[in-house]
């Protein structure tokens, strides 16, 4: 495996080499990127965050970078976190920390000019890589590089220890064992199950927030099987019905190549019952948006059947709206991995949907006053016109 990143393109592009200029300037050799960037790039992933480490403190970061006419940001102040702006683009950096007290949340930080210091507080070997303006990568911890290489989520000396600073980090190794490794490491995993309780001192939004991104990966399932194994899924979502129908979703993607959500995904865990869907949706603080596709999702979907074929099956797909009938859909395929859903999802992404004709400003000029009774009038209307083959014609006013 090649030990430089000077061959990624974000590595030269003049916004980068402005961020990396400027601290360079106030600190020789004191800046490097760290993490995600640094990773990616050697694994040949995608990038899209670039994070960069630094000793210089952060009142110096941000002279250095003002200094360099770039825009500092103190995103993260107190933690030793500046966003710098350059041609629009944002980098995240940080000064060089060592934990001083944890409490399996959130960590009291030092700073420090000691790069193995800040290497032996991170989560991952695979995440504690660096590399400096020349584009060499430094692995202090020893091991990133090979896991990296051996495609392994290994924590950074023990385990437990490491979860005890940030329970987090259990869903953590979960997710990033889904988007980068080979399997599962039988000593993480066994630290996470003996840890599992820690997670209920993490706040919902983070838990909800990770755990979509795990199902987000290109193929979350053994992550997830090993999950409830070690009796982690059940901890963060005690309403789900097992993994069986999730196995069945994975079967579904590979046999026909079908590419399923997060969000998808994650309903294969719930029944469409709606007292559990708002139940779910608040207690893992989910957006507005995701709530309200959640309790859709679970008043819609007894409306479907595999025997419904032209215009019944539209009739119900227009009530439903694309997005809800996608995920009813899916949801039922892998329950009963009937073949004759693939046809009703393809109808119901190929079908476009309708427009009502008929507005309130319609029948306002018809005499209809504002009110109830012209809602009721529309409703009425909009019934006929869909029995209608969502046709006006021959429909009397």
């Amino acid at each position: 495996m090649t030990t430089s990143i000077r061959r990624a393109p974000w590595f030269s592009e003049t916004a980068t080499r402005r961020v990396m200029a400027a601290l360079e300037a106030a600190c020789p050799s004191g800046a490097r990127f760290v993490g995600g960037c640094v990773r990616n790039t050697l694994l040949g992933e995608p990038v899209t965050d670039i994070d960069i480490a630094t000793q210089l403190e952060p009142d110096e970061t941000i002279a250095a970078l003002e200094a360099a006419g770039i825009r500092a940001i103190p995103t993260g102040y107190e933690h030793g976190t500046i966003t710098a702006i350059a041609n629009s683009e944002p980098f995240e950096i940080t000064t060089l920390r060592r934990d001083v007290e944890t409490d399996g949340r959130r960590a009291v930080v030092a700073f420090t000019k000691d790069w193995a210091e800040d290497a032996a507080r991170r989560d991952f070997r695979m995440n504690a890589l660096y590399a400096d303006m020349q584009g060499d990568v430094h692995d202090p911890t020893g091991g990133g590089l090979e896991d990296l290489e051996a495609r392994k989520i290994i924590f950074i000396g023990e385990p437990d220890m490491r979860l005890r600073e940030d329970h987090l980090r259990n869903l953590r190794f979960f997710r990033f064992s889904a988007w980068y490794a080979g399997g599962i490491d039988p000593d993480g995993l066994a630290a996470c199950a003996r840890l599992k309780d820690g997670l209920q001192q993490i706040a919902a939004e983070r838990i909800w927030k990770e755990f979509l991104r795990l199902m987000e990966a290109p193929s979350p399932y053994a992550a997830v099987e090993a999950m409830a194994g070690a009796g982690v899924l059940a901890q963060i979502l005690p309403e789900t019905e097992g993994i069986e129908r999730l196995s069945s979703a994975a079967r579904i993607e590979a046999g026909v190549g079908l590419k399923l959500s997060g969000f998808e995904r994650f309903l294969c865990f719930l029944q469409p019952d709606r007292v559990t869907a708002k139940a779910v949706a608040s207690r893992l603080r989910m957006s507005r948006l995701e709530q309200d596709r959640l309790v859709e999702f679970a008043k819609n979907d007894g409306k479907l059947s595999p025997d419904l074929t032209g215009h019944d099956l539209k009739a119900v797909l227009y009530a439903m709206g694309r997005m809800t009938a996608r995920d009813a859909i899916i949801w039922r395929w892998a329950g009963d991995q009937d073949g004759r859903w693939a046809s009703i999802l393809q109808t119901a992404e190929s079908w476009e949907r309708p427009v009502f004709p008929v507005t309130g400003g319609d029948l306002i000029k018809q005499g209809v006053q504002p009110g109830p009774a012209m809602g009721e009038r529309l409703r009425e209307l909009e019934a006929r016109w869909i029995a209608n083959g969502f046709s006006m014609d021959g429909l009397s006013d």
